[in-house]
């Protein structure tokens, strides 16, 4: 693998990517590792031969908070020639009878939208919306400080988002919507967690997520795709003499090459594999009872024309979300709790081509979708994706040019971190959210020199490199003294 480097990172996701990045920018000699053929992690976007020129975001899609996140804000994604284009609507979600609840990026339009429950939408987002500086530091955080800038100014704004959080985590989030279209369009958003419904960690991912819709660039999609923000990442780590080798699985510690630092973009329990006695068995013991959430199961879509959505509002969202009523929402989530497979699961849909039609190649376009599935359950969800778009979308079928899916037991073949489908590196609870992935001060050091910056680690999941930015300045810190971050701006 050529000369002895200071830091070797092992994984090319957009955290593993980031650590890379910020220890070349510091002037360290960084190797990136990666097992699959191509770099990106959950981020790449790749050609699956379903049509010729079409192409798919394999994992991620739709990127929020790659606009929020301190780490690319400083990073400067369209100063690099990403360009996040926001769609007409943010997300919609379909209801039965043909109707829907849209997200607009005006907070107004979509409070006028929801008609009597508009208000109850602005009162509950709207404050998180004006302050959406304070959401993001306190979302993005690294759960051990108080991010900077939250104090004194920013604690009406948490002190709206705990109450939030009560409210729409547990049994009193019926009292807030009087008709049922709010509560299905709130709780879709919720469901990214992949959790039961009501809960804490689905109601923090709701308001979080519906805000950030209000806000800056709205729920965007790169040009081109997901695969355009990895190009960026990994150019910038060229220029400054960094290297990314793939086809490089690492799997044991021997598997490495001699470094002064190692920055795992692993899952915790792989962590503690690779690692062996080198950890303290504490530390190995904890991050082995770290747990997996329930799965996803990827079917990726290749369509001759636009969906026909039966509400046409519907088609101007870049993201759907699929499941029906609040109380359709919940029995659905329930189900893959308890490891059953939902008659009718909740299902994820993102048409990139709404907000960026070069993704239409020949009158063909991409659909980008999964379906809640029991963790590691081999079903091919197809049909069950196919039957759910129908109920809102008549006629799709007769669309569908191809379909490939990869069900939650196959997901960790193409990104070794979605152990059982879970694509969240670890469930998300309250518990996990804080204690990610131990109760450790510093969650990101593992031992001397070897630091964990996944997904596993907090913020948790999510395209904004906040692990490998907060593991990298650790490392920078307490391994090559370097005592001021590096800047990241072009």
């Amino acid at each position: 693998m050529g000369a002895p480097v200071d830091v070797v990172v092992v994984g090319s996701g957009p955290n593993g990517l980031a650590a890379a990045v910020t220890c070349a920018r510091a002037g360290l000699g960084v190797l990136v590792l990666e097992e699959q053929p191509t770099a990106g992690g959950g981020a790449r976007t790749l050609d699956l031969g379903l049509a010729d020129g079409v192409v798919h975001d394999v994992c991620s899609a739709v990127h929020p908070l790659a606009w929020a996140s301190p780490f690319f804000q400083e990073f400067d994604l369209p100063a690099r020639g990403v360009e996040l284009l926001t769609p007409p609507a943010q997300y919609a979600h379909p209801l039965p009878g043909g109707r829907a609840g849209v997200a607009y990026r005006d907070l107004a339009r979509t409070v006028e939208h929801l008609g009597v429950d508009g208000r109850a939408w602005q009162r509950l987002l709207g404050p998180l919306v004006r302050d959406a500086g304070t959401l993001v530091a306190l979302a993005l955080g690294d759960k051990r400080s108080v991010p900077a800038g939250v104090l004194p100014r920013g604690v009406p704004t948490a002190l709206h988002l705990a109450r939030g959080v009560l409210e729409q985590g547990t049994a009193l989030w019926s009292h807030r919507f009087v008709d049922d279209v709010a509560p299905a369009l709130l709780t879709g958003v919720g469901a990214h967690a992949i959790s039961r419904l009501p809960s804490p960690a689905a109601a923090g991912t709701a308001l979080l997520l519906a805000s950030l819709a209000h806000a800056g660039e709205g729920w965007p999609v790169p040009r081109g795709g997901s695969g355009a923000i990895v190009a960026a990442l990994r150019a910038d780590l060229e220029a400054h003499g960094g290297r990314v080798l793939t086809d490089r699985p690492v799997r044991r510690w021997v598997d490495l090459p001699p470094a002064r630092c190692v920055l795992l973009s692993t899952g915790a329990g792989a962590a503690a594999d690779l690692l062996g006695d080198r950890l303290p068995a504490r530390t190995a013991r904890a991050l082995r009872r770290f747990r997996h959430g329930d799965g996803a199961a990827k079917v990726d879509l290749v369509l001759s024309g636009p969906v026909p959505w039966r509400a046409p509002e519907v088609g101007l969202a870049g993201t759907v979300h699929l499941g029906g009523t609040r109380a359709q929402l919940v029995a659905a989530e329930a189900d893959v709790a308890a490891g059953r497979h939902a008659p009718a699961p909740v299902v994820l849909v993102s048409d990139p081509s709404v907000a960026d039609p070069g993704r239409v190649v020949g009158g063909l376009r991409p659909l980008w979708t999964y379906a809640h599935v029991p963790a590691g359950s081999d079903v091919d969800v197809t049909e069950q994706v196919l039957a759910q778009l129908e109920r809102a979308a008549p006629g799709v079928r007769d669309l569908v040019v191809a379909s490939r899916c990869i069900p939650a037991s196959r997901m960790a073949e193409h990104d070794a971190n979605y152990v059982g489908g879970d694509i969240s590196a670890g469930a998300v609870d309250l518990r996990q959210i804080v204690v990610r992935p131990t109760a450790a001060p510093d969650p990101y050091r593992l031992a001397e020199g070897v630091y964990l910056c996944s997904s596993a680690t907090p913020p948790g999941p999510g395209v904004h490199g906040m692990p490998g930015w907060f593991a990298a300045r650790r490392a920078l810190r307490q391994v090559f003294d370097v005592g001021t971050a590096p800047r990241l701006a072009p």
